[in-house]
């Protein structure tokens, strides 16, 4: 029997920086947990973000928030790690060098950031629904951060490759999707969290089904058994992933948790 089920947002539930859900999925997730399945939400947005996406069931599910690096569940913060200071200050001077890129610090309140671009804001508060702070200088700030991103509207591929060789020994460094690129602890990871969820709960990777389209997907489909990649899928995760679905535009992750459900229920 499947225990948890776990799935990304943007890009395998919903398209990238929206909110547009099929509200199908919140009498699956109800029907999910009184076949005693836990259902977890895990993505590279903060808390507020997810938590709006699913409001109607938010008393019904975990949410692995900002790539592991904070998980809640009913309000309850069962774990969360931060960035050392002195490396996310190292890292901001680097981002601020970069062309077109602009700089995201999260904390557990809010997301700080020092632009104030109108499509981002407006993509930031009205797409994602984000909680967010404007600060003229964020090096200014002395903020508890537990990631950094880099958000580049014309997409990160042409950067990615330097950036991650870059940083990748003081920080773990995902692209997050087109215009995303995460910077965390080592010790976060949407794997990692699985790994403590399942601890905690005593649930065993066999009984561990999870869902992803993006680099830093790949560390929770190795923590399940049951592992599904998205048509839309990069190809890193296809190699990974046991099972397809169908894109999320074609709700792939709902298909299969309502074929789920009705095995579960036979």
């Amino acid at each position: 029997m499947i225990k948890l089920v776990v799935t990304d947002i943007d890009g395998t539930l919903l398209e990238e920086g929206t909110d547009k859900i099929n509200t199908e999925l919140y009498d699956v997730v109800k029907q999910l947990k009184q076949q005693g399945t836990i259902f977890a939400a895990a993505s590279g947005r903060q808390y507020n973000s997810i938590r709006h996406v699913f409001s109607p069931i938010q008393n019904d599910m975990i949410f692995i928030c900002e790539n592991g690096t904070n998980i809640i569940c009913r309000g309850y913060d069962m774990d969360s790690t931060l960035l050392n200071k002195q490396d996310a200050r190292e890292l901001m001077e680097y981002i601020r060098t970069l062309d077109g890129c602009y700089i995201t610090a999260s904390t557990k309140e809010a997301i700080y950031i020092e632009t104030r671009d109108p499509a981002f804001l407006d993509l930031m508060m009205n797409g994602y629904k984000n909680e967010m702070k404007i600060v003229d200088d964020l090096l200014s700030e002395d903020l508890d951060i537990i990631k950094i991103s880099i958000y580049k509207e014309s997409g990160v591929d042409c950067i990615s490759e330097r950036v991650i060789a870059d940083w990748k020994d003081k920080f773990r460094v995902t692209v997050a999707g087109d215009p995303w690129i995460d910077f965390m602890d080592y010790k976060a990871d949407k794997g990692n969290a699985i790994a403590k969820i399942q601890e905690t709960l005593h649930i065993s990777k066999e009984e561990t089904m999870a869902f992803g389209d993006n680099h830093n997907d790949i560390g929770m489909l190795n923590h399940a058994g049951e592992s599904y990649a998205v048509a839309n899928a990069r190809s890193a995760v296809k190699e990974v992933a046991r099972h397809m679905t169908k894109a999320n535009t074609e709700d792939g992750v709902l298909l299969v948790l309502k074929e789920l459900v009705a095995k579960q229920k036979a």
